[in-house]
């Protein structure tokens, strides 16, 4: 089963219009490509600097459809990261993140159908899941994100499971395409390719010791940080320097289990984390949202190598690391 893209997609012809609006992509992807992509259907449950780069960047890409589900009012502490938002509160004044972003994004692509979808995604049910084929999660417990992931793959249809992530100047995206077929140009002919991704609940569960030594200590970090919020109760960001202590003795507690040298998370990364809140740094916004944009394009036509599973960037060192976990079986 491949990854992404709506049924049907390759025997609609796009219109003049669209191969006129998306000529220059056409030459870099293909046709078949288009036409996926203009058939797709995207949810993204929580609008922040971080997915409302990614949307923009799949609008002007020309996905069929994208629905944003976030209830949230829009406070002054939305105006930092999203550039969405206009700093006029006679604007954005008593409307949720979902409403304000919406019509802004319409202007991006008129072709693009822009929606809100009202509502809370801890509570989605599998026949709404059912009208998307990427869904896209940021800012949610672990809790919820484990519960989204395991309904799309109850589904019948193949539906692509993103979660990502920026807490300051630090990011984190989760990808599960399931199994996923996709065309490779490793110097030549097109070669098909097959990936068998794990879930999200699978991928968190590896024991640490079974895991690369070159494994990100961002990686660890975060599975830190998500059962502390988690085993406390918080919403994810809902953290300060105050929690350093308790999350020392988690750090510990955890690394003796699992047989990992504490070292490997480092005092002072955890520092930043806590710190960060749900504070999001713009640049590195822009850069998860640009990958992010890249792999789901990627998703629905099938083409080019995808991330397996796990993708971190730090703005400390500027670089990004893929991490796939647990790692792929030898054949």
């Amino acid at each position: 089963m491949g990854g992404g893209g709506g049924g049907g997609a390759e025997e609609e012809e796009l219109t003049a219009q669209e191969t006129a609006l998306y000529d220059r992509q056409i030459r870099v992807w293909g046709v078949d490509a288009q036409k996926r992509l203009s058939k797709a259907h995207v949810l993204v449950c929580g609008v922040n600097g971080t997915t409302i780069e990614f949307c923009k960047n799949i609008v002007l890409a020309g996905v069929g459809s994208l629905s944003l589900m976030d209830d949230h009012i829009v406070t002054e502490d939305d105006l930092n990261s999203n550039f969405l938002i206009p700093h006029d509160e006679s604007v954005y004044g008593g409307k949720s993140r979902a409403e304000v972003c919406c019509e802004s994004l319409k202007d991006f692509n008129p072709m693009v159908r822009v929606a809100v979808a009202k509502g809370d995604p801890s509570l989605i049910d599998g026949t709404f899941i059912d009208r998307f084929d990427i869904i896209v999660l940021s800012r949610a417990s672990l809790k919820t994100k484990l519960f989204i992931n395991d309904n799309c793959r109850k589904r019948s249809k193949h539906i692509a499971f993103y979660s990502v992530d920026c807490k300051d100047s630090c990011g984190e995206i989760f990808v599960d395409l399931q199994n996923h077929s996709y065309l490779q140009k490793p110097g030549g002919e097109p070669e098909q390719q097959e990936l068998k991704y794990p879930s999200l609940q699978e991928a968190i569960s590896v024991p640490w010791k079974d895991l690369s030594k070159k494994t990100t200590k961002l990686y660890y970090a975060m599975r830190v940080l998500e059962s502390y919020e988690s085993s406390e109760g918080r919403d994810p960001g809902e953290t300060s320097l105050s929690d350093l202590p308790a999350v020392l003795a988690l750090r510990k507690d955890m690394c003796d289990r699992m047989s990992l040298d504490e070292s490997r998370i480092p005092t002072s990364l955890l520092e930043r984390l806590l710190a960060a809140g749900k504070k999001e740094h713009p640049p590195v916004c822009a850069i998860l949202g640009g990958i992010l944009g890249q792999e789901v394009i990627k998703s629905i036509s099938c083409k080019g190598d995808p991330i397996k599973n796990f993708f971190y960037y730090d703005a400390a060192d500027g670089k990004g690391a893929m991490e796939d976990t647990p790692p792929t079986p030898e054949d």
